[in-house]
C-alpha cells in the first residue's frame, strides 16, 4: 500500500511540474554545459509577465511545493526554472519557502511511520 501511495505522489508531482514558472519550451539536452549564477537584485521584480500577471503568496506556495519536481527536470531542459522572476518580493519569497517547507514537513511524517 505504501508503494502505491509513493508512486501516486510521484505521478500527481510529476503532472504539477507542467506549471513550473516559465515559458513552454522544447526540452534539449547540451552535449555538455555549465551555467553559473549568484544571488543579486531582481530586474523584474513587481513586473508583469507576458500574460500581464505577477506571481503571489499562492504562486509562491504552488512553486515551493512543486520545487522538487523542478529542481531534477531542471537538470534535462536549462530553460526550466524553478523561481517565478516577475513576483511581489517578499510575499512571494515567505510562500515558496512555507511550499517547500510543506513538502518536508510531509516526508518527515511520512518517513516515520515506516516503523
Amino acid at each position: 500500500m505504501k508503494k502505491i501511495l509513493f508512486v501516486l505522489i510521484v505521478f500527481i508531482l510529476a503532472l504539477a511540474a507542467g506549471c513550473t514558472p516559465g515559458e513552454v519550451t522544447q526540452v534539449e539536452i547540451p552535449s555538455a554545459s555549465l551555467e553559473l549564477s549568484v544571488p543579486g537584485l531582481n530586474p523584474a521584480l513587481n513586473t508583469t509577465d507576458a500574460n500581464g500577471r505577477v506571481a503571489g503568496i499562492l504562486l509562491g506556495i504552488w512553486h515551493g511545493f512543486i520545487s522538487p519536481v523542478t529542481m531534477v527536470l531542471s537538470f534535462v531542459n536549462p530553460d526550466l526554472q524553478m523561481y517565478e522572476v516577475h513576483n511581489d518580493g517578499s510575499q512571494y519569497n515567505f510562500g515558496f519557502l512555507l511550499g517547500a517547507a510543506i513538502v518536508f514537513v510531509f516526508l518527515g511524517v511520512f518517513g516515520a511511520r515506516r516503523r
